[in-house]
């Protein structure tokens, strides 16, 4: 565990030495401000809801940016054979890249805790709704962390590392949406494996194991998934 920590502590504030990072935060914010205080004025609610339905879309393009680096950029520059002569196993790395991108997505929304704090001013807002609305956040961007690291490692290349992370995090983003167009036999299997779903049943204020066990499946599969690549590659 002191080497997970270690190494989620040093990948933390690697992020805050590249200027992405701070690309990325403003990119957010600008995003996700705009769609919030746009709604809110048009429809006039005092809730989230317009905010954390557009979440998974939002953390489909922002999350792979996040991870795109973890490991691509240390293939490129040479540190990850240095990491690997370290006296570290493969779940210790990838764990600890995996928190500290986990933590960095995590800490992207406290800035947000601003839009109920003012729709609190000028309305009635259910807390209930918005407790869950941001625990689904932690556990939808867990789960687009363990995929964006896992896309890492597939390649040195972090544009193709960002593609590949996009391109998982927003099948699982739309699956759900896409059952129209499913046989009737699996559209129970399809949409229980679309994340929207999960994410949006816990921000409701439903906290149900099947949700919370989704994400953890997904953490799990894909830092397995990690780790056997890390194996194979090495």
């Amino acid at each position: 565990m002191k080497q997970i920590t270690i190494i989620a502590v040093k990948e933390f504030k690697d992020y805050f030495i590249s200027p992405i990072a701070y690309i990325v935060i403003s990119l957010f914010l600008i995003v996700t401000g705009w769609f919030f205080f746009s709604t809110f004025f048009i429809y006039g609610r005092a809730d989230l809801r317009d905010f954390f339905s557009l979440l998974p879309i939002t953390f489909s393009f922002i999350v792979p940016a996040i991870t795109m680096r973890l490991f691509a950029e240390e293939k490129n520059v040479g540190s990850y054979e240095t990491l690997l002569t370290m006296p570290v196993s493969f779940f210790d790395i990838a764990l600890g890249k995996f928190f500290a991108a986990t933590l960095f997505t995590v800490s992207m929304l406290v800035p947000t805790l601003s839009y109920p704090l003012f729709i609190s001013f000028i309305g009635q807002l259910d807390p209930g709704p918005v407790a869950g609305g941001y625990i689904g956040a932690v556990f939808l961007a867990s789960a687009y962390c363990a995929m964006g690291l896992f896309a890492s490692s597939l390649t040195r290349n972090q544009i193709v590392s960002f593609i590949i992370g996009c391109a998982l995090c927003f099948t699982l983003t739309i699956l759900d949406r896409l059952l129209f167009f499913m046989p009737p036999k699996i559209i129970s299997v399809v949409n229980y494996i679309g994340a929207s779903s999960h994410f949006m049943n816990i921000s409701k204020g439903i906290i149900d194991s099947r949700d919370i066990l989704y994400f953890v499946s997904v953490v799990f599969i894909f830092i397995f998934s990690t780790y056997i690549v890390m194996h194979e590659k090495n």
